[in-house]
């Protein structure tokens, strides 16, 4: 039983007959209830951290993961790079987060005997009319503070990395590569020495609030594989919580729309873009010992060079975005990681910009993420999005001064690593 499985909290139980959760023949259901602390929804790096960071800080936690175990949506399907912060508009949350993330990672992976490798970044043009781009990218990542940033010529940049082909190159040293599963592996391994309780295979169906409380309706994962949708979902517990941190990642703002009580309109739409990946074979040598990126494109990065820590090169991603996810395919985790072999085709000739002697028939199909984002195809990038009520504004204007606040209505949607403020709801949208 799924009220067996949310262990670590107190003992003892109050049942209640409620005329909100009945069963599809119309007959009353007993639905035991739970009063905890704090409950984050979501067991990516995002909400490990986010648990591990309450933990520490003393409160009582309980992370609800719907998969079997942590990280095994996006958190461990992306690039592994640890971004030095030079893509993001200035005094944007994004360029402060990046770079202060950056610089608490390096620490804690350091700490923690975490595997990671500053191995550094070359962002190349491969044409004389990307230069001016490349020299945009210089002076924002100068804006936020990002160290170390040197243009490099064509030749001095090859001399580098002599498979390399490009007029001109921006070095960031401070860029790295971590090893993400042993990195959330680590986090969860804090959280859980300090009282954290992870439940796998469960689910967050839905939500409503009672005075201070918000109260979350819990069922078995399998309920909502197996649910045809002509019928409602039924809890089979319900957490009362003081705080809950919605980090449920593609799914977060399908989730958010089943909060009873808060204002769907206030919820980013998501937008989703799939990358695919592809593994370079048949080389006993890797050609870069640096990251390789391109200059930036509509929705990512570009295709671009990444190793991992045993030395292995992939490709990726590419961009391609998914359109008609409606919410309930969103809540239910209905997405397709499959990499079509044929996407191939258009990797060769992007990659051969900068590494011109790419062989042919060298790249294997590796894996796909999807990017969850609030701006679509052709639309200007988004910020992180901090949303609050009256009654909190002040509070977090103490912590982010001059920064605009909307009056809304019991919702507050951010992303603050390492800071979390004591509010009733927190939406972790990117």
């Amino acid at each position: 039983m799924l009220r067996h499985a949310i262990r670590g909290l107190r003992n003892s139980r109050r049942w209640i007959s409620s005329k909100n959760f009945t069963s599809r023949v119309g007959v009353e259901r007993a639905v035991a209830r739970e009063s905890v602390d704090c409950v984050v929804i979501g067991a990516g790096v995002v909400g490990i951290a986010v648990a591990r960071e309450l933990a520490l800080k003393g409160r009582e936690v309980v992370v609800i993961e719907f998969a079997s175990t942590f990280g095994t949506g996006t958190s461990s399907r992306n690039s592994e790079v640890i971004h030095a912060g030079i893509y993001y508009p200035r005094n944007s949350l994004k360029a402060i987060f990046c770079v202060r993330g950056r610089e608490l990672l390096y620490k804690y992976c350091s700490e923690h005997e975490v595997p990671h490798k500053q191995i550094g970044k070359l962002i190349v043009a491969t044409r004389s009319s990307e230069v001016p781009k490349l020299n945009d990218l210089m002076i924002r990542g100068n804006e936020n503070g990002v160290d170390g940033l040197r243009m490099l010529e064509g030749f001095e940049a090859m001399e580098m990395e002599p498979e390399l082909q490009c007029v001109r190159a921006l070095l960031s040293p401070a860029s790295g590569i971590v090893d993400t599963h042993s990195l959330m592996l680590s986090l969860v391994g804090e959280a859980e020495n300090h009282r954290t309780t992870f439940c796998y295979n469960t689910a967050v169906i839905g939500s409503h609030l009672e005075g201070d409380r918000i109260c979350l309706h819990i069922s078995e994962s399998k309920d909502l594989e197996n649910w045809d949708r002509r019928f409602p979902l039924h809890p089979e517990v319900i957490l009362m919580a003081k705080l809950v941190v919605n980090s449920a990642g593609l799914s977060a703002p399908a989730l958010a729309k089943r909060f009873d009580g808060l204002n769907s309109t206030v919820i980013p739409a998501p937008h989703y873009a799939r990358g695919c990946y592809f593994v370079l074979s048949k080389m006993k040598t890797p050609p870069f010992k640096h990251l390789i990126y391109p200059i930036p494109e509509d929705g990512g990065l570009g295709v671009h060079v990444t190793l991992d820590l045993d030395g292995q090169i992939k490709f990726g991603p590419d961009v391609e975005w998914i359109n008609g996810v409606d919410d309930i395919s969103s809540f239910l985790n209905k997405f397709d990681y499959s990499v079509c072999a044929k996407r191939v085709e258009r990797f060769y000739p992007e990659i051969r910009k900068y590494y011109p002697n790419l062989k042919d028939d060298s790249l294997e199909p590796g894996y796909a993420g999807i990017r969850p984002k609030l701006s679509g195809a052709q639309q200007s990038a988004v910020d992180f999005v901090i949303q609050a009520c009256r009654n909190t504004q002040s509070a977090i204007s103490s912590f982010l001064p001059n920064w605009e606040l909307y009056p809304l209505n019991a919702l507050i949607s951010c992303k603050i690593p390492g800071k979390f403020l004591d509010l009733s709801i927190v939406f972790i949208f990117s």
